[in-house]
């Protein structure tokens, strides 16, 4: 297999200046609002990389639940992976991969916790499966087989067997604050359109970059 053979070109579609928001957040509401309407696959799966102690980097995929001027936010397991890392380093990095309409946009950012009413109000609206899920993993941890999930599965099925579903104390929401977004919209001849936007005094200064 030679992977070259894989290449692409891209279409001709192009992105200019005219055509982008002068705001970041409106720009990637139009472009969310596009990918639901061109059907892409789970629009709001986004890549989160984070950075542990050491430098190392890690990433996954994880689902984007809100974004408005504060922010883009997802909510997991606190004491994740992810969780850990964001404690040691409460930075972090998007990327939307809508391959399909050749674009990417990338987020750059500061990290905190939403608030527990905002982490109860998501959570609520969960299925119950999904809500006592949350009680069940105690997420990257190391587990000795596919048997202890489904043991702690039916415990934590009989313990609120009863009643409503509480919200975990290890679970909540991430809002990641950005400093940086990029759009890019891929182009002919690997010229692609890549537009900056960062956040200086209270505003978003906006530049192309090369591609």
């Amino acid at each position: 297999m030679n992977l070259a053979d894989f290449r692409k070109e891209y279409s001709g579609r192009g992105l200019h200046r005219s055509e982008i928001h002068d705001d970041p957040i409106a720009q990637f509401s139009a472009w969310f609002a596009q990918a639901v309407e061109l059907e892409v696959h789970e629009p709001n799966a986004m890549t989160l990389a984070t950075v542990d102690e050491t430098g190392m980097p890690s990433q996954r995929t994880v689902l984007l639940k809100r974004f408005d001027a504060r922010g883009f936010t997802f909510y997991t397991n606190y004491h994740s992976r992810k969780g850990r890392e964001l404690a040691a380093n409460a930075k972090a990095s998007l990327l939307f991969p809508w391959l399909i309409l050749e674009r990417q946009i990338i987020v750059q950012g500061t990290v905190e916790k939403t608030t527990a009413e905002e982490s109860e109000e998501y959570f609520l609206a969960r299925p119950r499966e999904s809500q006592i899920g949350a009680w069940v993993s105690e997420q990257s941890k190391v587990i000795p087989d596919r048997d202890f999930l489904t043991a702690r599965l039916a415990e934590f099925g009989e313990k609120f067997s009863d009643g409503p579903v509480p919200l975990p104390p290890h679970w909540g929401g991430y809002r990641v604050i950005p400093e940086t977004i990029e759009f890019w919209q891929g182009g002919p001849a690997r010229l692609h359109d890549r537009f900056l936007y960062r956040r200086e005094s209270g505003g978003w200064n906006i530049e192309r970059l090369s591609p």
